[in-house]
């Protein structure tokens, strides 16, 4: 029987980690498996900091397509899901897409910032969701400490006022006037080294992005915007 600490070792050799676990209820809206029995146990799996960019680069090269990473982590997951029996699933798997947001806050202590990412008390706005395994077992969990969210004692909340372009605000994210933005010229320290606004989280600043990763995430959202 697979074990979270031994789902846990098998991550990390690939720079990703188990970023919360949770026993499904119906409300969850939990796919069945393959081979139709029900989900006991979800791991979501993710990354914080530049860990998992290192495991990719060696193993993609120089393979920086926008939808590179996106394909490296279908590859190496459904590798992992095959050698735990577990079924697998993805973020980016859709339209109709899978609430991972909401499967996120289940299984960790993560809330919503004032700029809209999910914001963890030690890897701050620098960490993200890549996939989710589903056991027919119910594993045993370590206990979650629930905790208060770090914005919460933020008084300056500098996410709010750094962006050189005011994308985030009352209305909430302005992605086309952020897209334009790092488009050109003068959007250039975001493009290269990652939101402005994000970088200024005093949360977690040691998972920063490389520049590179960070280059890359960047230049895959400016890609993603929808043709005219």
């Amino acid at each position: 029987m697979t074990d979270f600490d031994h789902v846990t070792a098998v991550l990390q050799e690939l720079g990703l980690t188990v970023r919360g676990a949770f026993h499904p209820v119906e409300e969850d809206a939990i796919p069945s498996l393959d081979c139709g029995s029900a989900v006991r146990t979800m791991l979501i799996v993710g990354n914080a900091g530049p860990t998992m960019w290192r495991s990719f680069k060696a193993d993609r090269g120089h393979d920086h397509k926008p939808d590179s990473m996106n394909r490296w982590t279908t590859k190496v997951m459904t590798d992992v899901a095959g050698r735990l029996s577990a079924g697998v699933w993805f973020p980016f798997q859709g339209p109709p897409y899978l609430p991972f947001q909401r499967w996120a806050q289940r299984a960790e202590s993560v809330w919503s910032s004032p700029i809209g990412i999910l914001v963890h008390r030690e890897f701050g706005l620098w960490h993200a969701y890549r996939a989710a395994l589903g056991f027919p077992e119910a594993l045993v969990l370590p206990t979650d400490i629930v905790l208060d969210s770090p914005c919460l004692t933020c008084r300056d909340q500098p996410c709010l006022s750094t962006c050189p372009v005011s994308a985030f605000g009352s209305d909430g994210y302005a992605v086309a006037i952020c897209r334009e933005h790092i488009a050109r010229e003068a959007g250039k320290d975001c493009m290269n080294e990652g939101c402005r606004a994000r970088r200024a989280c005093p949360v977690g600043r040691e998972f920063t992005y490389e520049p590179e990763q960070a280059n890359f995430h960047m230049s895959a959202f400016l890609s993603a915007a929808p043709s005219s």
